[in-house]
């Protein structure tokens, strides 16, 4: 069998992907038409390259379908339950920075840190009967944010695209979202938390914990790893 690599099949993820690797002596390449998702990796023997959406990664290393994967760190943390039991983290790869965050109206001049939206979410439930929706697609990561600051008066909406729009929308009054340069944000006239920042996201190299591995893939791993330490 071969040691199976899963890295993101399409855009700068997926070229900044190859680039990291290249620098480190493995020719990782797309085979085939833009519409095929195959590869090649050049430079160890024994590794087969798996192309899938940033997204499926982590699935497919929490259930052992894959031995190594690149993906972002928020991304792990949101879609595995006891990410780390499941996942072991190998190398930080220094692309795909982003910072989820939780951002709230400009006019909201009352509201600058978490403490500050606890009450706000407090005062919206009584003026409003309903409690005050934050949309987000990182459930897991805002609920757990939250939770450990206290807020309690809130409700998590749903959100797969477009959520920085969705307070001008008004399909909620506030957003958790992942953002780079906060550039969007500003433009749909949202301001980021003070102390808002939940988590600091990155491209990074993870190895399963639930694939097994046989003689071949060990050996193909420790040749891989033992370059990756060279260029350290």
């Amino acid at each position: 069998m071969a040691l199976k690599l899963g890295v993101p099949s399409k855009g700068r993820l997926m070229e900044k992907t190859f680039d990291w690797f290249g620098a480190r002596g493995l020719e990782i390449r797309r085979t085939g038409s833009e519409r095929e998702y195959s590869g090649s990796v050049g430079g160890v023997e024994g590794i087969d390259l798996v192309l899938l959406s940033a997204g499926e990664i982590p699935r497919e290393l929490a259930a052992g379908r894959i031995h190594l994967g690149v993906t972002g760190t928020d991304l792990v943390r949101e879609r595995i339950p006891d990410w780390e039991t499941r996942v072991e983290e190998l190398a930080a790869m220094g692309f795909g920075q982003a910072d989820l965050i939780i951002a709230v109206p400009k006019c909201w001049v009352d509201v600058d840190i978490v403490d500050d939206l606890d009450a706000a979410a407090a005062a919206f439930r009584i003026a409003h009967g309903h409690r005050l929706r934050i949309a987000t697609k990182y459930h897991r990561l805002v609920r757990e944010f939250l939770r450990e600051a206290g807020v309690a008066d809130y409700q998590l909406v749903d959100s797969q695209g477009a959520t920085e729009g969705t307070v001008k929308n008004l399909t909620a009054e506030a957003v958790a979202d992942i953002t780079s340069t906060g550039e969007t944000l500003r433009a749909n006239h949202l301001k980021i938390l003070s102390d808002g920042l939940i988590h600091r996201s990155q491209a990074t190299l993870f190895k399963s914990r639930r694939a097994p591995w046989d003689a071949a893939e060990r050996r193909a791993y420790g040749e891989l790893t033992g370059r990756l330490a060279e260029f350290r």
